[in-house]
């Protein structure tokens, strides 16, 4: 910000202007201000919107609403969130809301997934983009079986469980009791504010804090994204 009054300076004194120090200082101050808004600056209504239903129990934390029949939802886990989630201030923790309404088999999804995430969390898991995570080798297993190789489990809902059983290595037997844990059925029960949000520009949707919903198409790169993110987080 310094930088902009001082060529302010020499510009006025090669067209021979003279100004008072304190009427020079203002106008560097205040174009420097323009220019930094213009650059790093975002604006609600444009690039996020504030929920009218906030989500509960929230605070400090990014959300992402996601189906794994989502092709986008699919494209931004390959590309963007493992990098905006690695660089999250300390204490902001990322919370993935399963949409149990999008997708033939979302029931099935959002109860192997919410109980991987606590299989992850008991295991010592610090990140569910971590490659030990048995969240993220389900996960990636359904978005490639469905988005690359265009699997649509047809035999039913046993076969699509086994696709997440299988890629995360545990039995059947195991999830069933697993999935029965007062953790994993308060955080279906969680998931189920996801509805709300996705129905105002669909999925993948991102809330920060519980309270601010970033639009996508204003998202332009991972790092334009974190920008973002970091400017809700402080609000």
């Amino acid at each position: 910000m310094l930088v902009v009054p001082f060529i302010i300076q020499h510009k006025f004194r090669f067209k021979g202007v003279v100004m008072k120090i304190p009427q020079l200082l203002a106008k560097g101050l205040a174009l420097s201000m323009l220019v930094a808004t213009a650059s790093f600056g975002f604006n609600e209504g444009t690039d996020y919107i504030k929920l009218e239903k906030p989500i509960n129990n929230a605070d400090k934390t990014l959300i992402k609403v996601f189906s794994y029949d989502c092709p986008f939802c699919y494209k931004y886990d390959k590309a963007v969130t493992p990098g905006v989630v690695a660089k999250l201030p300390n204490g902001v923790s990322f919370k993935p809301f399963h949409l149990k309404t999008k997708g033939k088999y979302g029931i099935q999804a959002s109860e192997l997934f919410a109980t991987l995430i606590i299989k992850d969390k008991d295991n010592g898991i610090q990140s569910l983009f971590d490659e030990k995570s048995q969240f993220k080798k389900a996960k990636m297993a359904y978005y490639k079986a469905y988005h690359d190789k265009k699997e649509r489990w047809d035999s039913g809902a046993e076969s699509f469980l086994e696709t997440g059983l299988a890629a995360s290595g545990i039995s059947k037997a195991d999830f069933e009791k697993a999935k029965e844990d007062p953790r994993v059925k308060a955080m279906i029960s969680e998931w189920e504010q996801s509805y709300d949000v996705a129905k105002i520009q669909g999925v993948p949707a991102f809330v920060v804090n519980g309270k601010y919903l970033i639009y996508t198409q204003s998202i332009k790169s991972p790092q334009g994204m974190l920008d973002l993110v970091n400017e809700l987080l402080a609000k």
